[in-house]
């Protein structure tokens, strides 16, 4: 494997212990032609920490005194892409069909919990939000969201409420109209989404490929383009753990590059990459 010769050397055992950590810290599988992007991420860390190298920065890591370092460490790897509204076809679905059939099944408790798992930077969580504001309104139904994701910077972004106008860019009139606020004077160019939606989730770390600290029955997850980096024993893992999670006849939403082929038969497919929960 060539070597990279930059601001910083980063060796072949260097990045072969990075590799390694981020398989324990995160269970993402890092290929051995991802040497520049590791390289691209990290040197930013060494940079800011004023370090002579990655070697003293793996020094660091191996100390475990830094907590916060780990963390950064983490955030730095994982990769955040998203956007509203993203595969609508889910959205169509869970406005169409999984929510009248939940509603039918929870009509007593008039509860419902969603799991949006590797949330990123919000923007899934707060689009099932305003389908369920949308189809159920804020006062007859309670109905909550748990957001979970790794990487803690992007939760804080989340929890801000705060986007680019360019990231609305496609939503219709009538949803920016009303579930986003434009920002004036220093905040032009930036949106900000209604309180109401945020009231209505709880943004939290969580690892997935370490014990889950949680004890709820969700009637929905979302899990989209977030197993792909994931080996296929962790892959298991996760959707065992999902199936455990979901309430009877429960629904799964995975990403379009995504498949359970193979890993798992907890669940039957619906197509277009929605699954239900299997009986016991």
């Amino acid at each position: 494997m060539r070597q990279i010769k930059r601001e910083f050397e980063l060796r072949d055992q260097e990045f072969q212990y990075i590799r390694d950590l981020v398989m324990t810290q995160t269970g993402i599988v890092v290929s051995e032609n991802k040497q520049e992007l590791i390289y691209s991420r990290l040197s930013k860390r060494v940079r800011a920490l004023n370090l002579g190298g990655f070697d003293d920065y793996i020094d660091l890591l191996e100390d475990g005194r830094n907590k916060d370092e780990m963390v950064a460490f983490v955030n730095a790897i994982t990769t955040n892409l998203t956007a509203f509204f993203r595969e609508g076809h889910h959205f169509d679905y869970l406005r169409d069909h999984a929510l009248p059939k939940i509603m039918e099944r929870n009509r007593q408790s008039r509860k419902i919990r969603i799991w949006s798992a590797g949330c990123s930077t919000g923007e899934e969580a707060y689009s099932i939000a305003m389908v369920l504001a949308e189809k159920l309104g804020f006062d007859t139904w309670d109905w909550r969201i748990l957001a979970t994701d790794i990487d803690t910077d992007v939760l804080s972004s989340a929890n801000s409420r705060i986007y680019s106008a360019d990231r609305v860019t496609g939503i219709d009139a009538q949803r920016l109209q009303r579930w986003f606020r434009k920002g004036g004077g220093r905040n032009q160019g930036l949106v900000q989404i209604a309180k109401e939606l945020n009231d209505r989730i709880s943004f939290k770390q969580l690892n997935l490929v370490k014990p889950w600290p949680i004890k709820n029955e969700f009637d929905i997850i979302f899990c989209r383009n977030v197993v792909i980096y994931f080996d296929v024993p962790t892959q298991k893992r996760i959707f065992d753990g999902y199936a455990r999670h979901l309430a009877g006849h429960g629904n799964l939403f995975i990403g379009h590059s995504e498949s359970l082929h193979k890993v798992t038969n907890r669940f039957e497919s619906l197509g277009h990459t929605v699954y239900k929960k299997r009986d016991s």
